[in-house]
């Protein structure tokens, strides 16, 4: 079968055709239609269809990631969502959880709630810790406020009650009143999104859920419409947060898993990547036009956290956002991207970002309509791009305009050269993702020199070479397409589920038949949901939340088949050494208390393929140009090979500098590394140990 991926950036839409029979792909970018983003999927499919040489009834299978999700909630342009919650408790998601991100700001700022207090409304009801029912719901309460929030036109419906997690009853009989109601009326339960214990995490979920799910599943219907209008009748899927697929029908009901579908899609291909290259340690780093991330790949497999954090009010402070507790592939935002707006800020200093010129205008340099220099501008300027190779030629960048806004709004407002004020530009995004990337690293135990770097994106290979020399990183991998990676990812990923039951025990007294039974009950509600994809074996991974007793936050350790008491001595040791590395020393002479089952299921990949390769045309090989790049004050300009990376067949290298064209993106080789091209054309790039960590201005 044939199976088409489209992921939807801020700035560029990419797109990936595969054949499953042979792993062959080809691929695609268009600028990102904001008025229209199914434009640029639906044109892209059929421009890759002809060039694939196939019917559009060949296309059996499509994947989709986007940003919609998260830029819905960003924007604040989601549904009017009316709450629904336990008298007493409707200032639960305004309250959060009372932590301060910054101890010595006496002014910090916290987001916005999505529901406003007078759409909060409370009813009678109340179901204690262990699940008995105290109060019975009012009914009538249910009634009354639903009628007047459907009358001050609320679009959505938000179930929050206390403890719903041990007894849904009071939740279930709401929803069953609204829907006799208002069978239309969207309604999102809180024990269906998150049947964990803490109500400030669970009510914050299902409210974001409520929020987002009629925009999403507007949008995500009329996809699967003019699919089939353009005769691409195929099986719709989704890219989940947690790096695996869901049907799309899945999507619409529970969007709040596709928060990260698009940044998700690109762990994924970076762990297909370091698989077939037996690479175990990785750093994954996606850099596009909008943001910059990265995500640790370990063994094989990219981290998962059940707790991210989104939508920060301070952009690189840790605590300013909202703790989703959705599993997700465990990404850190390091920085801006290529159309990161750079700016003097009101203390005259040189600031990048938070603000990108997305697809429309887009950079200086697009010639769109662009007044702001970006971070792609900067580049241009540099030598970094080639202003007649942008996108394989079918875009041309206008450098000339480039620097005039550089010269205009940032060199002479800050008394610099022109490519001091472009070369500050680079830096400063390159120092800050550096940053970043090396806090998440060691918070997970971590040592940044032991890792590869696997970078993609339309940016990401642009950067690298300085990231990698400022986290003291020697080897840096390119993969084929690296400026599509999402777009791929997402068409190896598997369909998944992640279930969470909240089960408290200390760990000596776990009743070990009643443990096994719950997971059972997991694995069957999962199996369901697995169903509908298709008949294939599913694949359990059982975990349990354990914590020393007392503690507010816990870590998860996989456990092996089936619970029982003979594996406590080994669920003890793997909770202690799991904390060691995350926390710090094991704490002696408390006990271990288990929170929460977890379970993940994953059927086999919709795409029955190993590797991916990239079809390639025959091109004869080229001679390296050269061209003269600016590589920062010290080294000033230094003289590149410029090769065509379509044209590097295995076995090519060569040394640095040098800058390797791609269609999609651009790589930098840096001074005193080394690259060559294996046999599946992944341009490995590997760091002399005295070039790497030494502070000097390598891009860096």
């Amino acid at each position: 079968m044939f199976a088409l991926g489209a992921d939807i950036g801020g700035t560029f839409t990419d797109l990936t055709l595969l054949d499953a029979a042979t792993g062959e792909f080809i691929t695609g970018k268009r600028l990102t239609s904001g008025e229209d983003p199914a434009e640029p999927i639906l044109s892209g499919a059929l421009e890759l269809i002809e060039a694939m040489g196939i019917s559009k009834t060949d296309v059996q299978c499509f994947v989709h990631a986007t940003t919609l999700v998260t830029n819905t909630v960003l924007e604040r342009s989601g549904a009017r969502v009316g709450m629904l919650t336990t008298r007493g408790f409707r200032d639960v998601i305004e309250t959060g959880s009372e932590q301060r991100y910054d101890i010595y700001d006496l002014q910090c700022r916290r987001p916005e709630p999505l529901v406003p207090r007078e759409f909060r409304r409370p009813v009678n009801e109340r179901i204690a810790a262990d699940g008995e029912v105290v109060t019975a719901l009012a009914a009538e309460d249910v009634e009354r406020e639903f009628r007047w929030l459907r009358a001050r036109g609320a679009e959505a419906i938000a179930i929050c009650f206390l403890n719903a997690y041990r007894n849904p009853a009071h939740e279930l009989a709401a929803k069953r009143i609204i829907a006799a109601l208002d069978p239309a009326m969207p309604v999102s339960a809180s024990h269906e999104l998150l049947p964990e214990v803490r109500e400030y995490e669970r009510f914050l979920v299902t409210v974001v859920n409520a929020y987002v799910q009629p925009k999403i599943g507007r949008y995500l219907a009329s996809i699967e419409r003019r699919l089939q209008d353009t005769g691409l009748a195929c099986r719709f899927y989704v890219m989940q947060s947690n790096g695996g697929l869901m049907p799309a029908a899945g999507a619409a009901r529970t969007p709040v898993a596709i928060l990260e579908s698009g940044p998700a899609a690109g762990a994924i291909y970076a762990a297909s990547v370091a698989s077939h290259l037996r690479q175990d340690k990785v750093i994954s780093f996606d850099m596009g036009g909008t943001t910059a991330k990265t995500a640790l790949v370990h063994d094989f497999v990219p981290t998962i956290t059940n707790n991210a954090e989104f939508a920060r009010v301070e952009r690189f402070k840790k605590g300013s956002g909202w703790n989703i507790r959705v599993p997700s592939v465990d990404l850190i935002e390091i920085g801006a991207g290529g159309g990161s707006i750079a700016a003097v800020n009101e203390m005259g200093l040189l600031k990048v970002g938070p603000r990108s010129a997305g697809s429309e205008p887009g950079p200086v340099c697009y010639g769109r309509g662009g007044i702001e220099p970006t971070v792609t501008d900067a580049d241009l300027v540099l030598g970094f791009l080639n202003p007649d190779y942008f996108l394989g030629g079918r875009m041309r960048l206008d450098r000339p305009a480039a620097e005039a806004a550089i010269a205009t709004r940032l060199a002479e407002p800050l008394k610099l050269s022109l490519l001091d004020a472009a070369w500050g530009v680079h830096d400063l995004v390159n120092e800050s993702m550096a940053l970043a990337s090396r806090v998440h690293i060691l918070e997970h135990g971590e040592d940044p020199r032991t890792h590869a770097v696997i970078a993609f994106g339309g940016a990401g290979p642009v950067h690298a070479y300085a990231l990698a020399h400022k986290l003291g990183v020697s080897t840096l991998i390119f993969p084929p397409a690296a400026g599509v990676a999402s777009a791929l990812g997402m068409l190896l990923a598997a369909p998944k589920v992640h279930l969470v039951q909240t089960h408290y025990a200390r760990l000596k007294d776990v009743d070990w038949r009643a443990l096994q039974a719950e997971f059972d009950e997991l694995g069957r509600k999962a199996t369901l949901e697995l169903q509908a994809i298709g008949e294939s074996a599913i694949e359990f991974t059982p975990m349990l939340d354990l914590r020393y007793a007392g503690q507010g936050y816990e870590v998860s350790v996989e456990v092996a088949g089936n619970v029982a008491a003979t594996q406590l001595a080994d669920i003890h040791a793997r909770f202690e050494a799991t904390y060691e590395k995350l926390c710090g020393p094991r704490l002696v002479g408390y006990e271990v208390e288990l929170i929460n089952l977890r379970l993940m299921a994953a059927k086999r990949k919709i795409v029955p393929i190993a590797h991916a390769r990239l079809r390639r045309s025959s091109v004869a090989p080229q001679a390296a140009r050269r061209r003269e790049v600016y590589f920062g004050p010290q080294r000033k300009f230094l003289a590149c090979d410029i090769r065509l990376r379509r044209t590097l067949a295995p076995g090519a290298g060569g040394s640095g500098p040098a800058i390797i064209e791609d269609e999609e993106s651009t790589l930098v080789v840096g001074p005193g590394q080394q690259w060559r091209v294996d046999d599946e054309y992944n341009v490995l790039v590997g760091t002399s140990p005295e070039d790497t960590g030494n502070g000097d201005d390598h891009g860096a």
